[in-house]
């Protein structure tokens, strides 16, 4: 499993309230956070960091003695791990006023030989391309995803709504959080992305497609997803995580 990951403050924002890690646990498994934060600018930074590290943390030691099998077995083990993440992050922002009221949003990854199980709270995506197509794996957790889903709205217009920005689910904010589970299999060749809204907010999957298939090293595909965000002026945090089997 061929992994790699970026992040850049874009070309709008003075501070990068994103996060991310990727941590190879043994041989064929390995672990993908990606947390955009909110709250302030310090307080987003502390609460996207605190997430992805007690997250990945979390993943690490429940993975120690034993890598688990089976769908189940690895959507507890995410689950968990989003809980202690939850718990940390909710912890510290009554500690102290000026992180009072912060949170993140979080899609994570354990992958596991041809198995990838993705667990996410909030408006960060995964991605799975496949046989010269893309899927978005994950569910928004957002006003407008809701919008769509009743048939108010379309896709399209979902794009360009005025309040894109507003998510219904986000980690640290209560004491329990809700977040969702999927399992993909993978096959040889095919892709999981990992992205803050940053750069699905302004790259289609249209786009996202054709540069995840350019005949390039996975880290010059990535490198080539960020420079076209930046071209295109980049409004937010831009946070890529890419694996290739």
């Amino acid at each position: 499993m061929n992994i790699f990951g970026m992040t850049d403050v874009g070309e709008v924002r003075s501070e990068n309230q994103d996060s991310y890690t990727v941590r190879h646990l043994r041989e064929h498994v390995a672990v993908a956070v990606v947390c955009d934060g909110m709250g302030g600018a310090r307080a987003g930074n502390v609460a996207s960091a605190v997430a992805v590290e007690t997250f990945a943390a979390a993943v690490e030691e429940l993975c120690r003695e034993a890598v688990p099998q089976g769908e189940r077995d690895c959507a507890q083990v995410l689950r968990n791990a989003c809980l202690h993440a939850n718990t940390q992050v909710h912890q510290l922002s009554r500690s102290e006023e000026q992180y009072y009221g912060m949170g993140t949003t979080l899609v994570a990854a354990l992958l596991v030989d041809q198995d990838a199980y993705v667990i996410n709270v909030g408006d960060s995506r995964c991605y799975h391309i496949h046989d010269n197509a893309i899927h978005q794996v994950t569910n928004d957790h957002s006003l407008v995803q809701l919008l769509v889903s009743r048939g108010e709205i379309s896709q399209e217009e979902a794009r360009n709504h005025p309040k894109k920005n507003l998510i219904t689910r986000a980690l640290g904010v209560d004491r329990e959080v809700l977040a969702d589970c999927y399992h993909v299999v993978l096959q040889a060749g095919d892709a999981l992305l990992l992205c803050s809204d940053g750069l699905s907010n302004v790259l289609a999957d249209e786009a996202l497609l054709q540069l995840a298939l350019e005949p390039l090293p996975l880290e010059e595909r990535c490198r080539s997803m960020m420079r076209m965000t930046l071209e295109q002026g980049a409004p937010d945090n831009v946070t890529i995580v890419m694996a290739q089997l």
